[in-house]
């Protein structure tokens, strides 16, 4: 990646899966482990001058207080208190004594260090098993002093996959529109911020509408639709260089661009006479493709993981449900059925759930689904919430929620939430302004 200049140095162990901590990824947060994050202590050249920099007094401190934040999060992990410690940070590092870690309940152990070597920061961290007394995993990372935020997050992400067996999300990043003002005057900007919600920037000024921002899968580009002098643009964004072009102008309304899996096509639906079809558009020789051909409205798709299959809605039954089709168009087979309205479905990384909104008796339900359609799950609901997007791993699912205004048109806000996908966990995901359509990136650091 362009903006990190990060090397894994070594890969000690991984013990097989016999050890004893067990922590179970389908129950959500009703039985999170005991987690001990040790502080990372300093060691060699003084960290003063660097800190000093970044404004930060202890950076080891703050690494482990970013792997606690990340771990407690996903309500699987349990974060024991650091004035509990029995064994001080450079002494556990080298050799714990499990006893001491037994003694305060924790069932797992990471310490770690920290020091500059040739004007960069260089980080090792391990992770131990209390129960069995034995090291699982030991790593080090060297990076440029301004990224130690993105190395607590990948320290995060490999023991989460180590704890858990499946890929953390911690090293992502959410793309968002920024709302401000009165519900009836928003100004709304192009924000990106770590998925903790640190380091937020702006990437539009707030000049025209803009809506439905989406990540490549493959790489930092960005597709969202702005509207210039009130007509509907579809553009293309590049995160890292700033540079931004217009996709096409399209006849008609154009609603909700997503990438194809390889990131080579973006699909989205065109309106024009009352009537709304399904398109692709080759993103090196710009070719369009229409996919479906109906006289109903048909909107809001999204690939599978594999690129074979298409999801969207339609109202093409009478009344707005999910669709599944191949991407060639053909083969178009409804797999919703349960009552109410459906909407927005994304299919998960995984390949296996398609998320949705779902309007039932006036409430809003954020819900997944096998992609035959069966297992209907509603995961939350609430008085206006939608836009569901998935973690990297499909472990979570971001959304954004209204407020409803009050007598005198006030009181309304749009926040993000998060949801695990057994229903558990939710939790506001913090923004500085209001917010809505957020889209979740792949790990960067892949």
């Amino acid at each position: 990646m362009k903006f990190l200049r990060l090397l894994i140095f070594f890969f000690l162990i991984q013990f097989k899966t016999y050890a004893l901590i067990e922590v179970d990824i389908t129950r959500g947060n009703l039985n999170p482990l005991p987690i001990a994050v040790s502080s990372l202590f300093s060691e060699g050249k003084t960290l003063s001058e660097f800190e000093k920099t970044l404004n930060i007094n202890n950076i080891g401190l703050e690494i482990s207080t970013v792997v606690e934040n990340n771990l407690k999060q996903t309500g699987l992990f349990n974060p024991l208190k650091k004035d509990a410690f029995l064994q001080e940070p450079e002494i556990a590092h080298l050799k714990p004594r499990f006893e001491d870690w037994n003694l305060i309940k924790a069932q797992a152990l990471i310490t770690g260090k920290v020091e500059i070597i040739e004007e960069n920061l260089r980080v090792e961290f391990r992770l131990w098993d209390v129960l069995a007394g034995k090291e699982m995993l030991a790593l080090a990372f060297t990076t440029v002093p301004k990224n130690w935020r993105r190395v607590g997050h990948i320290i995060s992400d490999k023991v989460y996959e180590r704890l858990t067996g499946e890929k953390g999300y911690f090293d992502t990043r959410i793309i968002y529109v920024s709302e401000e003002g009165p519900k009836i005057k928003r100004i709304k900007k192009l924000a990106i911020m770590d998925q903790d919600g640190f380091n937020v920037k702006y990437l539009t000024l707030g000049n025209e509408l803009v809506l439905t921002p989406r990540f490549n899968p493959t790489n930092q580009m960005v597709t969202y639709l702005s509207y210039f002098r009130n007509l509907p643009r579809v553009y293309l964004l590049d995160i890292e260089t700033g540079i931004q072009e217009v996709v096409g102008d399209f006849p008609g309304m154009t609603f909700a661009p997503r990438f194809s899996p390889d990131g080579k096509k973006i699909i989205m639906s065109f309106a024009s006479d009352g009537n709304s079809d399904i398109y692709t558009m080759d993103l090196e020789n710009r070719v369009v493709e229409r996919i479906t051909n109906h006289p109903s409205i048909d909107t809001s798709p999204s690939y599978s993981p594999n690129g074979k299959y298409i999801c969207f809605n339609s109202d093409r039954s009478g009344y707005q449900q999910i669709y599944v089709m191949k991407s060639d168009g053909s083969n178009v087979k409804r797999i919703s059925f349960g009552k109410g309205l459906y909407g927005t479905p994304v299919w998960s990384p995984r390949g296996d759930l398609i998320a949705f909104t779902k309007l039932h008796k006036g409430k809003f339900y954020i819900g997944v689904m096998r992609t035959d359609g069966s297992g209907e799950r509603l995961l939350t609901e609430n008085f206006y919430q939608e836009a569901p997007s998935w973690s990297p791993n499909g472990r979570v699912l971001v959304f954004y929620r209204e407020t409803k205004t009050d007598e005198k048109g006030e009181g309304f806000s749009a926040k993000l939430w998060s949801i695990d996908l057994t229903g558990y966990n939710e939790r506001q995901v913090p923004t500085k302004t209001d917010a809505s359509d957020p889209s979740w990136s792949s790990l960067l650091s892949n």
